[in-house]
């Protein structure tokens, strides 16, 4: 997609909290707090400033509370390595620092190539148009080359407000409201047409999108992903 929002993530905009702080960071006047997430990871959600005597450091300008109100993630290089280098090949988070690592493999392609990749389904380097068809078949029912952390990370740290780890219809568009760029009247409608088309195919049953399904989109494995949920499902279906 080339909107805003999607370019965000990919590392073509500014991105916040780059390189190395330097010197100590004190957290006092910021809040935080742990969270198991299945597997045994932790999740630490931040709120607030983590900042200190540094106004350098500062990610809070108190006489902007749009900068409060959608805060960015300090503590991202613990969980990432170097959470600010544009990444080729996979689509790490704090979840999943080395990227998706069950069956679904780069083969050195970029996250562009993957998407594609997934309709070759006889991996002969050609596709068909009835392995297109075959390949939309088991889905229920963009263009990237980098993937960015840090910005994927802002996401959820600026819109997740419900659930930290997935948003609701509303938390998108809030989403795509805060990444327009002015006088981008096709933009806007660009984007809100793909993030919706997006929210349609991938939502849970309860109808938010998680983190999972968009980290997945941007790395090439979320049509893998959704067939193999709909392959469990059928399985869980017919076990009844």
């Amino acid at each position: 997609m080339a909107t805003k929002a999607r370019n965000d993530v990919r590392g073509t905009t500014r991105t916040e909290g780059k390189g190395d702080a330097g010197g100590g960071v004190d957290v006092r006047g910021a809040t935080a707090r742990t969270e198991g997430n299945g597997g045994g990871a932790n999740r630490t959600e931040w709120k607030g400033d983590v900042a200190g005597g540094k106004d350098s450091l500062k990610m809070v300008a108190m006489q902007a509370p749009v900068t409060s109100e959608r805060p960015v993630r300090g503590d991202l290089e613990e969980h990432v390595p170097k959470p600010y280098l544009a990444r080729a090949l996979a689509a790490p988070d704090i979840y999943h620092p080395e990227g998706t690592t069950d069956d679904h493999h780069h083969h050195n392609m970029s996250v562009l190539q993957q998407h594609v990749a997934f309709f070759d389904r006889d991996n002969d380097g050609i596709i068909h148009p009835w392995e297109t068809y075959s390949g939309i078949s088991t889905l229920p029912a963009s263009s990237y080359l980098w993937f960015m952390p840090v910005n994927f990370e802002n996401i959820f740290s600026k819109f997740a407000r419900t659930y930290p780890d997935r948003l609701s219809y509303r938390e998108l568009w809030r989403m795509t409201e805060g990444s327009r760029e002015v006088f981008d009247f096709f933009g806007w409608i660009a984007m809100k047409l793909e993030w919706t088309f997006l929210y349609v195919l991938a939502r849970d049953e309860e109808g938010y999108l998680s983190r999972e399904a968009i980290r997945r989109m941007y790395d090439g494995s979320l049509f893998e992903y959704m067939e193999r949920q709909r392959h469990a499902q059928q399985e869980h279906v017919k076990t009844y």
